[in-house]
């Protein structure tokens, strides 16, 4: 047996012990790298004369391809091995049950939104919504707050960095109440006959932005905004538009209501709306629950309407408050962190 055919046969009892891909490299290069025993033998043939060349470069060839054959058929082994190892790893049982997706369901806010809409639409109002980032005219001008409002501070409202065509600025409406301004003046338009005009009954929710940030406020919230404005209309109607309101969000008859002098620009006289359970956990507690008062004359007049003829009431609650009341949660921020242990409880 030749030196050659001897090499063949190590290369090959090498390549069978190589366990893996990263062993058979290894192996690979002892006899087929650049410093390995065919390369050698390849280098050795520059001392031989050319006959002697010819024929000795024919066998080393020959035993090159003889190695890289066996090389390759271990490569293939241990490629096949593998595969198998990770078929059995992910090897699927398939007499077990399918995994059935888990159903979703709406976020804790968004019922309430909805069953607040479906009340007051029961009870004749329109619903309406508009742009977050409002002009600084209808978010307060509109609604009789002067250009030294605390409210217009930066330190309480977030203001846009740009200007509308107009010239005024911008910024993330700090409530929803400008919508009763853009749906009024649409209204007024519509029905330029102030003689047949209908009432104008609407309720607008939205988003709406303060810096405000902690368990019971958010730089976002939830807000919905109720207007109704016509000839005759009293805040005994508030009163009772409302108290109707709670009884049937929260499903319950013993609900106190009462109103709370107070002051808001954009209506005189204003109220502050308190609630109180007369059973269960918050029992013998007035909890604040809504801003809302006669329409300021000055804002019947910003509608396109004279105060002398129209009058009517308008209410601001907070719809992340009622929410937590209606299902007991105690910190305003669960409702924003996506937590699914949370969320789940609603689904």
């Amino acid at each position: 047996m030749n030196a050659l055919q001897t090499l063949i046969e190590q290369a090959e009892r090498d390549f069978a012990q190589a366990a893996d891909s990263a062993s058979l490299e290894n192996a690979k290069a002892r006899y087929l790298g650049k410093s390995g025993l065919i390369t050698a033998e390849m280098k050795a043939l520059a001392a031989l004369a050319a006959d002697e060349k010819r024929v000795r470069g024919a066998e080393i060839n020959a035993a090159k391809q003889a190695i890289e054959r066996a090389l390759q058929q271990r490569r293939d082994g241990i490629e096949q091995a593998e595969l198998q190892a990770q078929l059995q790893a992910q090897a699927i049982d398939v007499t077990l049950p399918g995994r059935v997706a888990d159903q979703g369901g709406l976020h804790p806010l968004t019922r309430s939104w909805m069953r607040m809409e479906q009340i007051f639409r029961s009870m004749g109002f329109d619903v309406t919504d508009g742009p977050e980032i409002e002009d600084d005219w209808t978010n307060f001008t509109a609604l009789n707050s002067p250009q030294d409002h605390p409210a217009r501070s930066m330190q309480d409202t977030f203001y846009v960095d740009a200007r509308d065509p107009n010239g005024q600025s911008l910024l993330l409406r700090t409530h929803t109440s400008p919508m009763q301004v853009r749906y009024a003046r649409a209204h007024v338009q519509r029905h330029a006959d102030a003689a047949t005009m209908p009432p104008i009954k609407v309720i607008a929710p939205g988003r709406t932005y303060r810096v405000d940030s902690d368990a019971t406020h958010s730089p976002m919230f939830h807000q919905f905004e109720g207007l109704w404005i016509d000839r005759d209309v009293s805040m005994a109607d508030l009163k009772g538009t409302f108290t109707l309101f709670l009884k049937a969000f929260f499903e319950r008859d013993d609900i106190l209501v009462r109103f709370r002098p107070s002051y808001f620009p954009f209506t005189e006289p204003s109220a502050e709306i308190d609630m109180m359970f007369e059973s269960g956990p918050l029992k013998g507690r007035w909890l604040e629950l809504a801003g809302s008062g006669q329409v300021h004359p000055t804002v019947i007049r910003n509608f396109g309407l004279d105060p002398e003829q129209f009058i009517g009431f308008a209410f601001g609650s907070g719809l992340d408050r009622i929410t937590m009341l209606r299902y007991g949660i105690s910190d305003l921020r669960l409702f924003y962190e996506n937590d699914l242990r949370f969320l789940q409880q609603f689904a």
